[in-house]
């Protein structure tokens, strides 16, 4: 089973910069896209599904919140939408797809960079509380996941960094959203103590291995990146992980995809 993760800023715009045809040549079973900006009536237009695809889609209230979507080549058994967390599920951060064997979600966590003290809704929020309240709310989430015998991916757009070797030293000293060492003790609960696994460490151990490059950040095609992006699995799946890499060469936005291939049997 091939999983391709993605973070679009706009999936019309994705699809005009080449989208389609690169997923063509991909072979992917499941495709997790995540920001893409649109009205899930959208999808009933054919030019927004790629061929041999179903669509599965959720939106937000705003469309500036993104929504996620997974496009997949085999028919699930179950489409939950949402995880039980209203703000969250109000906008559109949270789709999963039940397989046979396997189920996959896609997750976009809110964005902080550079709008860290920013002011948002009625109580005085800052827009990296909200943040904040985001991932602890995923966190439980993942909890209760990762106590259940089923096996799960979840193609997660965190918008955080974990290791230093996940972003470009230019960012190490930068009291920025993103790599705050709050959220980096986040990540270090997830994955030491929760027992989740980073698909793709557990392929590719080395450094310089980015799947985003701020808009702002200069010199952004000599790796002035970060890994924000991940796939995440159950403790169960991890000796299935055959193949995981970035496409670095590939870009519809200014991140890149993050593909992984899994020895599961996704149909009935």
């Amino acid at each position: 089973m091939r999983v391709v993760s993605i973070s679009v800023n706009g999936l019309a715009q994705a699809i005009d910069r080449g989208f389609f045809d690169w997923l063509a040549d991909q072979d992917a079973d499941v495709v997790c896209v995540q920001d893409h900006r649109m009205r899930v009536y959208e999808f009933d237009d054919p030019r927004y599904v790629p061929e041999g695809y179903e669509a599965y889609f959720i939106d937000g209230e705003e469309t500036e919140y993104g929504g996620v979507g997974i496009y997949t080549r085999h028919f699930p058994k179950a489409i939950i939408y949402g995880f039980a967390n209203e703000i969250a599920d109000r906008e559109g951060r949270f789709i999963q797809a039940d397989f046979d064997k396997v189920s996959v979600a896609c997750v976009l966590a809110p964005c902080a960079l550079g709008r860290e003290e920013e002011l948002i809704g009625e109580n005085d929020l800052t827009v990296l509380d909200h943040k904040d309240d985001f991932m602890e709310g995923f966190g439980l989430h993942m909890q209760k996941t990762l106590r259940k015998r089923r096996q799960f991916i979840f193609c997660a757009n965190l918008q955080t960094a974990h290791h230093v070797t996940d972003t470009s030293p230019r960012y190490h000293k930068l009291d920025v959203s993103g790599f705050l060492p709050h959220e980096r003790a986040w990540l270090d609960r997830l994955f030491d103590e929760m027992g989740c696994i980073d698909a793709f460490r557990e392929i590719n151990k080395e450094g310089d291995q980015f799947t985003w490059w701020p808009e702002w950040a200069e010199g952004w095609r000599k790796h002035a990146g970060w890994r924000t992006d991940y796939q995440l699995t159950t403790p169960g799946i991890r000796k299935t992980i055959d193949d995981a890499w970035i496409d670095e060469e590939t870009r519809f936005s200014d991140h890149a995809p993050i593909i992984v291939d899994y020895d599961i049997e996704i149909g009935f």
